[in-house]
């Protein structure tokens, strides 16, 4: 029997999904966040970076890196700026479906090709010779090879999280594209009975009916919120 159990090792059982309780069961963003499993982030216009604006978005990014970095996260945006791609925030867990700008495609889509700033130097096509354009919903014809690997990988996680404690960030999207964030953002919320959504947004906090017990609307500016809301690690300034 002593030989037996030389090499016995007691094995901690993971607790099943449906004992672990809710994100919703706490009070605070901070216990929330720090009992979730999951965190879903839609990023949306109020983060587009403009002028004078960038070095506040990019801050708010870096804000936003430190309160989920060290959680299984992943980020769905809207934004064409490719801002968030200078962040320190994990490029492997980001989608943006309406295209990245500073992606190049053929402006009459004569090719799926798409090439990275300054791969084509002149800008013109070397197929057919048009002009290249930004790899957007904005142009004449989008080709959407660009963004649909990462959200075949985001559809995945987004499912791996049923049945678990998810925290969802809706962080400054209205009704441009309400398909891509706001629309089924609601419907993880309404049939993931453990998670619970911030919707955080200066004119559009609304929520919709059937969620509002496992969301909270903010009316306030998403950017200023994250950055209020960021763990006191100290922010790197960007001008």
């Amino acid at each position: 029997m002593e030989e037996l159990l030389k090499n016995f090792k007691v094995k901690r059982a993971a607790p099943e999904p449906s004992l672990v309780k809710g994100v919703w069961e706490y009070g605070s963003l901070e216990e929330r966040l720090d009992h979730a499993e999951n965190v879903l982030v839609g990023i949306g216009h109020e983060w587009h970076g403009g002028g004078e604006s960038v070095g506040t978005v990019m801050e708010a990014y870096e804000a936003l890196y430190q309160m989920i970095k060290d959680k299984d996260y992943f980020i769905v945006t809207t934004n064409t700026d490719a801002l968030i791609f200078q962040s320190s925030l994990d490029s492997r867990r980001i989608t943006a479906p309406c295209g990245n700008r500073t992606w190049r495609q053929c402006s009459k889509a004569c090719t799926k090709d798409i090439w990275e700033p300054g791969e084509i130097p002149d800008d013109i096509c070397p197929h057919c010779g048009a002009p290249l354009t930004g790899n957007t919903m904005d142009a004449e014809v989008y080709i959407e090879e660009g963004y649909l690997p990462q959200w075949k990988i985001y559809t995945g996680w987004l499912a791996s999280t049923m049945n678990r404690p998810l925290l969802v960030l809706e962080l400054g999207e209205g009704f441009k594209t309400p398909t891509v964030i706001r629309w089924p953002f609601e419907k993880t919320v309404k049939y993931n009975r453990k998670s619970f959504m911030y919707r955080v947004n200066e004119t559009f906090a609304q929520l919709a009916e059937g969620i509002q017990e496992r969301a909270v609307s903010v009316k306030e500016n998403s950017t200023e919120w994250i950055r209020s809301n960021c763990p006191g690690t100290a922010l790197r300034k960007f001008q």
